[in-house]
């Protein structure tokens, strides 16, 4: 999983204002899309829930005097991250937010 994590760089994923806001996510849901929601979606719902991703786990995190806010991944490394691991079939029910900010625990900033 490590691996997977590091990997991703030169990736040609879009910055968040790459990203139109008329495309919707790959789910209904930022906390309920899964694995099968990303196969399911195209380039441009996979890149617009990258987006979507990084704003629920940017978000406020309580009261915590030391980390104001969560931790985010690279859009190119999480697009990356995403495609590794949901290619896989046993990982078609893993959520996606779960995914993304268990990496950005390690990787991000």
């Amino acid at each position: 999983m490590v691996a997977l994590l590091l990997c991703g760089c030169g990736t040609t994923a879009p910055h968040a204002e790459d990203v139109s806001a008329a495309d919707p996510g790959v789910g209904t849901s930022i906390r309920s899309d899964d694995c099968r929601d990303w196969r399911r979606g195209s380039i441009a719902q996979r890149h617009t829930t990258i987006v979507e991703l990084r704003n629920f786990a940017a978000s406020a995190v309580g009261s915590s005097q030391g980390l104001k806010h969560g931790h985010v991944l690279d859009d190119g490394r999480a697009y990356t991250l995403m495609q590794s691991v949901c290619a896989n079939h046993f990982a078609r029910g893993f959520k996606l937010y779960k995914l993304y900010e268990r990496a950005a625990a390690f990787v991000g900033h």
